[in-house]
Order: C-alpha cells, then structure tokens, then sequence
C-alpha cells in the first residue's frame, strides 16, 4: 500500500562540521531536495542530493554523538523550531488567531504563514460575508458547518458564529 500524500518533513540535519566544510550551493542543493520531498509527502529526499563524507571515524555511537544541526539554519539545533516559525498567539502585532470574542478562527496573516510553512496546502479564511447559492463560498461554508456541528468548546462555537453556521 502506498503512503498518502502530505505529511513530509522539510528539515535537513547534518553533523554542524560537515555544514561548516559545505558550499553554499551544496547545501542548497540539499534543503531543495528535501523540501521537495516533504512536499511531495515523501519521508526521504532523492539519492542524487546524497551527502558524502559524513562519517565520523568509525562507530555508530560517535556518530550518533555528533553536534547535528540544521542545514538551512546551523544556529538552530536538529528538531529545534526557530522564533520565526508560526506562534500561535492572539494578541499583538504579529498575532495569528482571532480571539474568540471576535469569531476565533486564523487571521489572514496565520493562514499566510501557514501556507508558507506547508507548501502545498489549501487553508483559506473563513467564509463569512453573505454568498450567492451553490457558489463556491456557499459549498465551502455548508461543509464547514456539517463538520463542525458537534463543537462545543467556546472556541468551536466562537468559530461557527463566524462562519454564519
């Protein structure tokens, strides 16, 4: 059985001295592969942007020991998100989600954000100015409703007020 599409990792982490001996197009080559595969949904990038001479002088344990850092970001450490990654928050400048006294739900800068962050999605804003019939919009927000019928938190039901459900 096939793997479902969607669900790739776009992170590239490599021990922080072979990042260092690397070129800048090598290590391009290496993150566009793999963000790639992450959007294809595959778990692994293609063999062509294979990395040589990552060994670290024998054993599997010292290699395992390695500083393993971030291609993209050699400050960051492998699995460790960076500040500019989507905080989900409600307040402020930056913020991402709506309270829910206005309606919960994403901002248009969080959707945004989140596009950027998972290429390949489709996540819009909510529907919430008047829709002709079986347009788009009108399909978009009955199915909406439908499936958020049974949310109770008041975050779920701040989110249907606003999709007019």
């Amino acid at each position: 059985m096939a793997k479902a599409k969607g669900g790739g990792t776009k992170k590239v982490c490599l021990p922080l001295a072979k990042i260092r001996g690397m070129s800048k197009d090598q290590r391009q080559k290496v993150i566009n592969a793999k963000r790639a595969a992450g959007a294809a949904g595959k778990y692994k990038r293609s063999s062509k942007s294979n990395v040589t001479g990552t060994s670290s002088g024998g054993d599997l344990k010292t290699w395992v020991k390695q500083d393993w850092r971030q291609v993209a970001n050699p400050s960051l450490k492998c699995g460790e998100k960076s500040p500019a990654e989507m905080r989900k928050t409600t307040k402020g400048k930056g913020r991402t989600f709506r309270t829910k006294e206005e309606g919960a739900g994403m901002t248009a800068k969080g959707v945004k954000q989140y596009r950027k962050e998972n290429p390949g999605s489709k996540l819009k804003t909510a529907v919430t100015g008047k829709v002709k019939p079986g347009s788009k919009a009108a399909k978009r927000r009955k199915s909406f409703c439908a499936r958020s019928k049974g949310w109770t938190g008041e975050r779920g039901k701040a989110a249907r007020r606003r999709w007019k459900c």
